[in-house]
């Protein structure tokens, strides 16, 4: 029994689910459609290179969060979850999931976005454990603003040791799943690193490790 850890976006599912939210307001009129697609498409990037600000992007994508009731909201996230997030699901990923589950192992998602946006989908993968960024919230709803540190880069790292100190864990046999250079910090941490359809950075940094490569897209692995 160890300690399976997974990326979310890209990972376990095929797609961002963050910049999915992001293009969901903007095709629904939520927010200033060209506007907000151009700067969610420009953090997108950014995450891409390495080089995202994470509270510049922080203080944008939450910032929708902050103008409308907690009511309002789940009822748009239901409709997203139905019609964006729905076709990124990838049956391989259940199966990998199940496969871990069936050896008894511990199974954790960790990911740079928002809980409001992936507690659902953790919930759909039948995985209850989650490390997100957590959003601040007052009597009025959510404030546009986060607690504690965000879960990216290094920042998966204290949040996961936050994590591990309130619970019966540690990383003996851990592994960590992921397609993202950004994680790297992390999978160097466990004891088993897999890149999972990796960018280009992580896969030639699997190749030169010796790190497993897998598939969860390609019917052929």
């Amino acid at each position: 029994m160890a300690l399976a850890i997974f990326d979310l976006d890209n990972t376990l599912i095929a797609g961002d689910s963050d910049h999915a939210w992001g293009e969901y307001l903007a095709e629904n009129n939520i927010v200033d459609a060209a506007t907000h697609q151009q700067q969610n498409d420009k953090f997108y990037d950014d995450y891409l290179e390495g080089t995202l600000d994470i509270y510049e992007f922080l203080d944008f994508s939450l910032a929708p969060l902050a103008l409308h009731s907690k009511k309002q909201l789940l009822q748009w996230r239901a409709d997203f979850f139905q019609t964006k997030i729905q076709a990124m699901m990838l049956p391989k990923a259940q199966t990998l999931l199940n496969e871990h589950k069936a050896k008894g192992d511990t199974l954790l998602i960790i990911t740079a976005t928002n809980r409001f946006v992936t507690q659902p989908i953790a919930d759909a993968l039948s995985v209850n454990h989650l490390i997100a960024i957590e959003l601040e919230e007052n009597e009025h709803g959510y404030t546009g603003k986060i607690t504690g540190t965000p879960s990216y880069k290094e920042g998966k790292i204290t949040r996961l040791e936050q994590w591990l100190a309130e619970h019966p864990q540690d990383l003996k046999g851990s592994s960590f799943y992921s397609d993202s250079h950004n994680d790297l910090p992390l999978l160097k941490r466990v004891d088993f690193p897999v890149g999972i359809d990796p960018d280009d950075t992580l896969r030639a940094h699997c190749e030169q490790h010796n790190w497993p490569i897998l598939s969860l897209r390609d019917a052929k692995n």
